[in-house]
């Protein structure tokens, strides 16, 4: 039963107790026959019989009132109840699967402590003047795969970032829409939830940006570091051949002439 209905239906039982009241008092009233002229009026008791039947009525009334009060009260929490009929967590969760299926394709040196250790050990800091010139050339060649692959990692990464910024535009043009037009408080908390999830998604975009940019740029700047002790590797390995001697020179196998 609505409230609206109730509280008609409450009108018609205050209408239909007033009247049933005002019978009861007329019934009371007394009858004087004609051929009874000793009867007394008691008009105490007649006024008595009408109090009663006021503060009844009354008390009807209140019990009529708290009711559709309370039956406001619950159509109240049935709106506060109800849940928000739209939801963008599976579409922030792909979202994210996205950025971090990203991240997983890191090239040469992933995002782990452990391969940046050996990796680097291996490529950025082992150079030394003990090295072979193919050595030292294979090093600097890794060095370089390393520093392009992680550039192109970054860009990959902010073009993901970039292609979610139309679908966001959408998803906080729903939830602010439906935050606006909610019915009752839980719709208003799950829509304000829902939107501080997908504020939560952006800056895990941009963190995951920061990284990818950090590293392209550690790697390009341990490229320089190494660079410069690979040409001191090979400066030593030129230095250590014999000074050139000058010597006479005999061509077309002529003596001189």
């Amino acid at each position: 039963m609505t409230e609206k209905s109730f509280r008609i239906r409450a009108r018609h039982l205050r209408l239909g107790y007033a009247a049933a009241v005002g019978a009861a008092l007329l019934f009371l009233m007394p009858v004087v026959p004609a051929f009874a002229q000793w009867a007394v009026y008691d008009g105490a008791n007649h006024v008595e019989n009408v109090l009663i039947a006021a503060r009844t009525l009354q008390q009807i009334d209140n019990q009529i009132t708290s009711l559709a009060n309370e039956a406001q009260m619950l159509v109240n929490q049935g709106r506060n109840l109800a849940g928000l009929p739209l939801s963008t967590l599976s579409t922030l969760q792909s979202t994210i699967s996205q950025t971090t299926a990203l991240l997983a394709q890191a090239q040469n040196i992933a995002y782990s402590v452990q391969s940046v250790e050996q990796q680097y050990q291996q490529a950025y800091s082992s150079v030394s003047s003990g090295m072979s010139d193919g050595a030292l050339f294979s090093q600097a060649q890794t060095r370089w795969h390393n520093s392009v692959g992680g550039f192109e990692d970054a860009l990959k990464l902010q073009a993901r970032v970039v292609g979610n910024i139309p679908s966001d535009s959408s998803a906080m043009t729903q939830l602010v829409s439906a935050s606006q037009t909610s019915t009752g408080a839980l719709q208003a908390a799950q829509a304000g939830n829902q939107l501080l999830a997908l504020q939560s998604r952006q800056l895990s975009d941009i963190q995951a940006e920061l990284a990818a940019n950090g590293r392209a740029t550690a790697l390009q700047q341990a490229r320089d570091a190494a660079t410069e002790a690979e040409s001191d590797a090979q400066y030593q390995h030129f230095s250590q051949h014999d000074a050139y001697m000058p010597g006479t020179v005999s061509m077309f196998g002529s003596g001189g002439d």
